[in-house]
């Protein structure tokens, strides 16, 4: 006995540190989140005066949420030391959510001075970034003539369906580059006027404008490269497409393989002559599409010959037999509701489920396959219901006895103390000559 008030002794000076502790942290964490709201808000004071409002919006919101937030902290504090005595629960419970008001304060102030952090380097950094830019123009400028030659020469090569996307590179590069130049004219002008937000709304205008210019003049060179690929790839599609054209001589006829032998005979006829400009993207496109549908053609003929579509008079065959046994399993459950278990109820269940889709398979053609197929499942699964009802039946008789046994009264009970007399005799008959009739 001394034993254990010794060791709960221990273990409530145990909890008592704890609690002593978490106390300790929630008043710690209590004045660093007020010591941090004071300075972001001469942060966000600063930052004002460098981005303007609409750039510090995000900082201004967060903090007054953490005002509101830290208020809740700042009150359970104080009912923690208010006149009212308090439980070590309610205690516990208050310093645990002081801890994480103050923790969500932190976080949520640390994201965004973090990302404003960012923005003011951006806005001191201003005279370099403008220099940037304006070097950057200088140099896209430079490439505005060797853009326009490339674009002149493929022209020549490529038809204008194909061209349509970096023909007005050149123009538009050009007009960005302007752009860009003049936003870094306004960004200067405005930053020497303390327009600081404006002055940034313009610098940000000046580096976008340079990036998408330099994009345009890079979409020039890379048309060029992937349109020597897709000539390449072209030519490789074609030398296969005709070697399927033969090989499709081989395979099954049938509508399917010969409309898709049209299709890419035509889509090969209507190839660009050599010398003439093309559009080898499009080309490649279609040629690709029709090959593939030729393959795939084939493909299912050649599977139909092996496999033959099963006649409507084997798919209702093996309805008419999915039926016979579902009816013989449902018929079964049915008088014996009382001995049979779940595993026989669930396969009926699903043998039923199945039945009621079967019907919507059989009259088309492309569904018959899946109509046999479901048919045998359905039957398999009234096969299983049937066994396993039967097991369930055989289980429940006591033992020591024969269906006859056990008495008149009561009815049956599964695991009981017998069955009735008459139900066992004509179960015993219709399984028999159902199972008979079943695996015959």
């Amino acid at each position: 006995m001394a034993g254990f008030w010794g060791r709960r002794k221990r273990e409530q000076e145990e909890l008592a540190a704890q609690d002593a502790d978490l106390a300790r942290r929630a008043e710690q964490a209590l004045v660093g989140a007020d010591e941090r709201i004071r300075t972001t808000t001469d942060e966000l004071s600063f930052a004002e005066a460098e981005l303007g409002e609409s750039l510090t919006a995000d900082l201004r919101r967060a903090l007054a949420a953490v005002r509101t937030h830290l208020r809740e902290a700042f009150q359970l504090h104080q009912l923690n030391h208010d006149e009212i005595p308090d439980t070590p629960e309610e205690l516990r419970t208050r310093n645990a959510r002081i801890l994480q008001l103050c923790d969500w304060a932190q976080d949520l102030l640390d994201e965004k001075t973090a990302v404003l952090a960012e923005s003011v380097a951006k806005v001191r950094r201003a005279p370099e970034i403008i220099a940037q830019v304006r070097a950057d123009a200088a140099a896209l400028s430079a490439r505005i003539p060797q853009t326009r030659e490339a674009i002149q020469r493929l022209a020549a090569r490529y038809a204008e369906s194909a061209m349509h996307q970096i023909t007005a590179s050149a123009a538009e590069a050009e007009q960005l580059i302007s752009f860009a130049t003049h936003s870094a004219d306004v960004s200067e002008r405005r930053r020497a006027a303390k327009q600081n937000e404006e002055a940034n709304v313009a610098l940000e205008t000046a580096t976008e404008a340079t990036r998408r210019a330099s994009a345009l003049l890079d979409a020039v060179e890379d048309f060029e490269i992937e349109a020597l690929r897709a000539e390449s790839t072209l030519a490789e599609v074609v030398a296969d497409s005709r070697g399927d054209l033969i090989a499709a001589r081989n395979a099954p006829a049938t509508p399917e393989v010969a409309q898709a032998v049209s299709a890419l005979q035509s889509a090969l006829a209507a190839l660009t002559p050599s010398g003439t400009p093309n559009d080898p993207f499009a080309e490649l496109s279609q040629l690709r599409e029709a090959n593939s549908a030729l393959d795939e053609a084939i493909a299912k003929a050649r599977h139909r010959a092996e496999n033959p579509l099963p006649s409507i008079a084997q798919v209702q065959h093996a309805i008419d037999d999915a039926d016979r046994q579902l009816g013989v399993a449902r018929g079964l459950i049915a008088g014996h509701r009382g001995w049979i278990g779940a595993d026989a109820r669930t396969r009926l269940a699903e043998a039923e489920r199945l039945r009621v889709d079967l019907s919507d398979l059989l009259p088309a053609e492309d569904t018959r396959e899946a109509a046999l197929l479901q048919a045998r499942r359905v039957a398999h699964l009234a096969s299983e219901a049937l066994q396993l009802a039967q097991r369930d039946i055989d289980s429940s008789r006591p033992p020591g006895q024969d269906w006859g046994g056990g008495g008149w009264g009561g009815g049956p009970r599964r695991g009981g103390g017998g069955g009735d007399l008459a139900s066992g005799i004509l179960g015993g008959l219709v399984i028999g000559s159902l199972l008979d009739g079943i695996f015959d």
